[in-house]
């Protein structure tokens, strides 16, 4: 708004917009009395629903902490220390893990926690063989997850459509990782994967992608050497 001189200041028109605006807040005060409660209420709700959501987080948060409890257990005869977490076959181990998970996936679909779920299910059941229900899992956290995990899952989709035949759109997946990396799959670990993927079917692509990784002395340098190496082999 430009700045009012003073002369502006002592019109007849200013005057009369101050004495308009007195007016209007005389004849409207109630209303905006009115508004200002229904401010202070839309306040009072927003602070709620934030410790209400906050709430919520930490439980996500101890739900997927004790899944992960599980999965980081051992499978042994129980040592009676109420810190160490045993089971005594593989299979229970796994049915609980499978229950925690499931019931993560289940309550907090979208969530971070249910996010990091739904990727721990498919990749164990593409570990098991299971490449449908894999792809399925994947697919939907990949879509429908929260987070930078969901590149995780583009990654285990990627791995699976392979698997089972479409080699295509896992590759694709892989070079959009490459184009837009994340925080959890760097843009040589992505280049690394793909060149994997395609060393049988395009080696001259896959030396390509390699080749620039390997002197970069780290362990994405080594990984890139020995895939480098397999490929020459062949």
């Amino acid at each position: 708004m430009a700045r009012l001189t003073r002369k502006e200041l002592k019109s007849d028109k200013f005057a009369i917009e101050v004495q308009h605006s007195v007016e209007y807040v005389s004849e409207h005060r109630r209303q905006m009395t009115r508004y200002g409660i229904a401010a202070a209420v839309v306040a009072i709700a927003a602070a709620g629903w934030y410790g209400y959501s906050h709430y919520q987080h930490t439980i996500r948060e101890q739900k997927l902490s004790e899944a992960l409890r599980i999965q980081n257990s051992t499978v042994e005869q129980a040592s009676g220390n109420p810190w160490i977490l045993t089971f005594g076959t593989q299979q229970e181990k796994d049915k609980a893990l499978h229950n925690a998970l499931t019931q993560l996936v289940t309550q907090y679909h979208g969530t971070e926690e249910g996010t990091v779920a739904q990727y721990l299910l498919g990749t164990s059941a593409a570990n098991n063989g299971k490449l449908g229900e894999a792809e399925q899992r994947l697919r939907d956290d990949m879509d429908n997850g929260t987070g930078p995990y969901t590149s995780l899952a583009k990654v285990a989709l990627a791995r699976v459509l392979a698997a089972e035949g479409k080699q295509s759109e896992g590759e694709a997946l892989l070079r959009s990782l490459i184009e837009k990396p994340t925080a959890f799959v760097s843009k040589d670990e992505a280049s690394i994967d793909l060149a994997e993927m395609i060393k049988s079917t395009n080696p001259d692509e896959a030396r390509k992608l390699l080749g620039p990784l390997r002197v970069s002395r780290t362990a994405i340098s080594k990984i890139a050497i020995t895939r480098m190496s397999e490929i020459t082999a062949k």
